[in-house]
């Protein structure tokens, strides 16, 4: 298909092969580690995988950080990526992370429901300002719940303080020149309905992109069209790939800092 390596991450990064094994032993570990303050499959629908996990720091809070696992919308999981946690909850804050329906059990525009749904959910049981981030796939969600025509649960618009998506897929279209396609089966309609760089932002909310400078050139060019689209800065992160950009979160960096301030 015309776009198969434009979007495939895997190939082009040394050693790809052994980041999601990675990143399951080192999600477990900090899931251990956490005990009692790992509250792990709290339901936000009826669903089978409308849950989250919640992750409480030590003591009190400064606000709560939802993260948006990627994986294309076919694979992966939020347990996959608990150890992202570790760098907000040393700084105090609270941090969630929704899973949602894969494809093809569910339509790209199911999982934008979902997430809204999440949201509200995770709202009703943290306090403080919410920082709603997502990694690639998670990205082009947490882009959505920035999108002026997503109706986000009553609680939720008064305290997102900030969305920053990082390596988003900000227009589906080119998706469906790939092999994803078979199972994603996005319509022309759908693709211009669920492209947030395509869609007018909601007013008066900070967006913040980011994405690494050794990635695929077409996630550089997401990112960009979308930080062109929403007039939101767009930052480059130097010797990041497609895998690792993510890495920031586990620890104080450039990318915990933009998150949390």
């Amino acid at each position: 298909m015309r776009y198969d390596a434009a979007y495939e991450n895997s190939k082009h990064i040394p050693g790809g092969e052994g980041y999601p094994p990675r990143w399951a032993a080192s999600a477990a570990a900090l899931r251990e580690s956490l005990g009692p303050r790992a509250k792990l499959g709290q339901p936000y629908g009826s669903g089978a995988a409308e849950w989250f996990d919640l992750f409480l720091p030590e003591r009190g809070t400064e606000g709560t950080l939802i993260f948006i696992h990627g994986g294309y919308w076919l694979r992966f999981g939020p347990r996959d990526f608990s150890h992202l946690a570790a760098g907000a909850l040393a700084r105090g804050w609270t941090v969630a992370m929704p899973a949602y329906t894969l494809a093809p059990a569910a339509r790209i525009a199911a999982m934008t429901r979902q997430i809204a749904q999440a949201l509200g959910a995770i709202a009703a049981e943290t306090a403080g300002p919410i920082v709603l981030c997502g990694h690639s796939a998670g990205g082009h969600l947490a882009a959505r719940m920035a999108c002026r025509d997503v109706a986000l649960p009553d609680a939720v618009p008064g305290r997102l303080a900030r969305v920053l998506p990082i390596s988003p897929v900000a227009d589906l279209r080119p998706l469906r020149e790939t092999a994803m396609q078979a199972t994603l089966a996005i319509t022309p309609e759908e693709a211009q309905a669920e492209s947030p760089a395509l869609l007018p932002r909601r007013p008066g909310l900070p967006v913040h992109v980011r994405v690494g400078g050794d990635e695929r050139p077409a996630f550089l060019d997401q990112a960009r069209r979308l930080g062109n689209a929403w007039a939101c800065p767009v930052t480059v992160e130097p010797g990041r790939h497609h895998f690792d950009v993510i890495e920031g979160m586990e620890r104080e960096s450039p990318l915990l800092a933009a998150l949390l301030g």
